[in-house]
């Protein structure tokens, strides 16, 4: 077959066509699943009071919460990890039962309570029970005027202690032969927290749930047992949130395994999320979760609070009184506008401040 010059001009025109279309393609390919939540606008506000409980990530949640200036308790049991010891938890704030001092044991020069994270232990058992029981009062009292309850699970793989049976938030690094290690399934994760939100909604009528399953990944478990252990949690969440109205997911775990997945976002120990991946999370959180005047305070707040952080070259000099007094007028002026907001603390510390240079 003989190709004149016209032919050669026509294939090359018609190969000229596909290779720019195929750019054009490729161009407007989306190389990310991003995860679309519903917004929620003035689901939270700064003058309804917050319970966090759960697992590090509720720990990560909960700062950046503190640091917008919302009223929060967190985790007045330490870092919890599996439903059921956050379920006992709650049940014992609800009560207000506190801990008596057969509960504690002592283990490698400390005492330590099977319901309780390792940062309450102490080489003291009064300090260690004092340090429980205080906690968990001022949980139990804040309890009626919660209005929105965060839970974050972070494994569905439980402890049970031999002698008692009891579900252990901490092992305390006493001996693995003391305990049976399981799965719990998701009907027993669901009809214990049946039992849980009937008690939540005596005591605390008014609260929204909100659950959140952590994205950091239990590499002790094994990488196929935590798959496991994380779509129990999530098919527990699904059916709980399926028979109570007033409970709703927040998908932190898929937007770190399906939007972010990659290890840039993980710290060294390739389980944490690294602060960028927790700040890009609290952004659609509050994306999803704030209306405009939320949103306002929490900005507002924002920069009081970096200006308390200032450090001056000049501690006595004229311009850091002023910057002082320009700073505790803003945080008057905030609180004048929005009394719910708790800023006695930092008006305290400027005015002192300010008395301590005039002096």
């Amino acid at each position: 077959m003989i190709v004149c010059r016209n032919d050669f001009r026509e294939i090359a025109e018609k190969e000229n066509s596909h290779t720019q279309n195929i750019g054009f393609k490729l161009f407007k390919m989306n190389f990310r699943t991003t995860i679309s939540t519903s917004p929620q606008p003035g689901y939270l506000r700064h003058s309804q009071p917050i319970l966090l409980l759960g697992s590090c990530f509720a720990e990560n949640i909960g700062r950046k919460l503190q640091e917008k200036k919302f009223d929060i308790d967190l985790n007045p049991f330490g870092t919890l990890y599996n439903p059921y010891s956050i379920a006992d938890a709650i049940d014992r704030i609800a009560k207000g039962q506190t801990v008596t001092p057969d509960e504690l044991f002592e283990q490698n020069g400390a005492w330590h309570s099977f319901a309780y994270h390792s940062r309450f232990s102490h080489p003291d058992r009064s300090t260690a029970l004092f340090e429980m029981n205080r906690r968990l009062q001022q949980a139990h009292e804040r309890m009626k005027s919660v209005r929105h309850i965060f839970i974050t699970f972070g494994t569905a793989y439980v402890y049970v202690l031999h002698e008692t049976g009891q579900v252990v938030a901490n092992c305390h690094k006493v001996k693995a032969n003391r305990f049976d290690r399981r799965r719990l399934t998701v009907d027993e994760i669901v009809a214990r927290w049946k039992e849980c939100i009937a008690r939540l909604d005596e005591c605390a009528p008014d609260a929204r749930i909100l659950f959140t399953v952590s994205p950091i990944r239990h590499l002790s478990d094994g990488m196929h047992d935590n798959q496991l252990s994380k779509a129990t949690l999530l098919l527990a969440i699904d059916r709980i949130c399926q028979q109570f109205g007033h409970c709703s997911y927040f998908p932190s775990y898929e937007i770190v395994m399906d939007d972010l997945r990659d290890y840039r976002f993980y710290e060294s120990d390739m389980a944490h999320p690294t602060a960028t991946a927790v700040d890009y999370i609290d952004q659609i959180f509050e994306n999803t979760y704030f209306d405009e005047e939320t949103r306002q305070i929490a900005r507002r707040w924002e920069k009081i609070a970096a200006a308390l952080q200032h450090r001056p070259l000049v501690p006595q000099s004229e311009s850091y009184r002023t910057f002082l007094s320009n700073t505790l007028q803003q945080i008057q002026e905030l609180k004048q506008r929005y009394p719910f907001l708790d800023m006695e603390k930092e008006i305290s510390e400027t005015r002192s401040k300010l008395n301590t240079l005039c002096v």
